[in-house]
């Protein structure tokens, strides 16, 4: 007979979108028990957050614009191995948890499921992603504050976060003090400028995600074009 521990509730019922005190128990029910259909959480220190995991048209739109700009990218580097691993939960087991909208892997050595396994990318066994971020819809405040510490904390070297509302984007490095500073080149995107992430993400305010992508290719073959 399974019973549930006394000092957690029944059902999975922390407000959305506010930090609370909570277990780290409480948050592997909220990956396990839900689909990240319907929630996200995130876990720091003894603090959890529960975000929709439900899609919008804006948030569907950025965050599909970042994928191709990757993928634009890397084919102009001949960067064969990546894995743009969106989504997923990222966890240092006890400590901290995330499921950011942006998870990218630059390399071979990327994680891969094997069956037995839990379903979240547990950071004692992986590498950190050379990349994350969050586009932010409805979250703006929280993702540069809240989340860029959870993120700094987990060591992620680069982290980004994309304004769906001002149509633009903050890029932020790992520096050695274990803290964020914003950059104008991308580590992870090794040269790409952050004027250009913004110049592309800030057509979105009158052109579709295809054709923004479509221009920052044509950008990159320019720039190909002037060496």
């Amino acid at each position: 007979m399974v019973t549930t521990p006394t000092n957690q509730p029944t059902t999975l019922t922390i407000p959305l979108k506010t930090w609370h005190p909570a277990t780290w128990e409480l948050f592997v029910r909220y990956c396990e028990e839900s689909t990240f259909d319907e929630v996200r959480a995130f876990y720091n220190a003894g603090l959890i957050w529960v975000d929709m995991g439900n899609e919008g048209i804006n948030h569907s739109n950025f965050c599909q614009l970042i994928s191709m700009i990757f993928l634009a990218w890397f084919a102009k580097q001949g960067q064969r191995e990546f894995s743009n691993l969106r989504g997923c939960v990222l966890e240092k087991p006890t400590q901290r948890g995330a499921a950011p909208d942006i998870v990218l892997y630059v390399g071979a050595d990327f994680p891969q499921w094997q069956s037995g396994e839990r379903r979240r990318i547990n950071l004692d066994q992986w590498r950190v992603p050379n990349l994350v971020g969050e586009v932010a819809d409805t979250t703006l405040p929280t993702d540069l504050d809240e989340k860029k510490h959870l993120y700094a904390a987990l060591e992620i070297p680069e982290y980004w976060v994309i304004d769906v509302t001002g149509c633009r984007g903050f890029a932020f490095r790992l520096n050695e003090q274990g803290a964020y500073d914003t950059c104008d080149l991308s580590e992870a995107l090794k040269g790409l400028p952050i004027v250009l992430l913004n110049q592309t993400v800030a057509r979105l305010k009158t052109e579709s995600n295809g054709g923004a992508a479509l221009w920052f290719g044509r950008q990159l073959e320019k720039s190909n074009d002037m060496v």
